[in-house]
């Protein structure tokens, strides 16, 4: 069974188009977690729209947060594999399919993707080459290349990296440290994603960061205190 994870907020202009391409390539047993972060716009009114007993929406949550909002999805979810899912993004038709083959082998699939502009134009052919993408705890620990909207795991990473700590700079970053330190992880060349950059996304995954020096320094070391305690679980 697949779990797929959303986080939601004020989605109105992108929901309907991400929802479809996700979907079509799910089986009947399957599920999508949506965690709504109190979307002051009809966002969920678009989701309701579909009628899809695979669609689970858990709303009212006032997290103000895409990090804890992410957090909850992935407590809801009941699969053996997690896929994370941006509000904004578009699945190429084939995301699934390949992403499970890996899965077979390796414990988190990170793949490659377009990275677009709001009318999903390709502006990167490649987001690994923009980001010089790849595994290893402390490379990634630099410089983070991991981006949810390209992951899938098997729920057993969920076992050491829930609950998120108190202050980390996203949840990707948070999973892939887990993942590197504790599981198997490839990443994959395939491109299975549009990601949609439009001005308004809660990540800044293939723009310049938003925090500084210090903001940084305090994430890694929050990081880093964290470490023990995931190995104990």
């Amino acid at each position: 069974m697949i779990s797929v994870c959303m986080a939601t907020y004020n989605g109105k202009k992108y929901i309907r188009q991400q929802l479809e391409s996700i979907l079509l390539q799910l089986s009947e047993s399957d599920e999508v977690i949506v965690s709504d972060d109190s979307s002051t716009d009809n966002t969920l009114e678009i989701i309701e729209s579909f009628k899809d007993k695979r669609i689970k929406i858990f709303r009212g949550n006032s997290f103000k947060n895409p990090i804890f909002n992410f957090e909850f999805a992935l407590k809801q979810a009941k699969g053996d594999f997690i896929f994370l899912s941006d509000q904004d993004d578009f699945w190429l038709e084939n995301k699934v399919e390949v992403t499970m083959k890996y899965l077979k082998y390796y414990d988190m699939i990170v793949s490659d993707c377009y990275v677009t502009d709001e009318l999903l134009q390709i502006q990167q052919n490649s987001f690994f080459e923009l980001k010089n993408s790849k595994p290893g705890f402390f490379y990634n620990f630099y410089r983070n290349t991991y981006s949810g909207n390209c992951m899938a795991f098997r729920k057993s990473v969920l076992n050491k990296a829930l609950p998120f700590p108190k202050s980390i700079p996203m949840h990707d970053i948070w999973l892939g440290a887990v993942c590197d330190l504790l599981f198997k992880v490839k990443f994959i060349e395939e491109k299975l994603i549009y990601f949609r950059r439009h001005g308004e996304n809660s990540s800044s995954s293939s723009e310049k960061s938003k925090y500084n020096f210090f903001n940084k320094l305090m994430f890694r070391v929050n990081i880093i205190l964290a470490i023990p305690k995931i190995i104990l679980r």
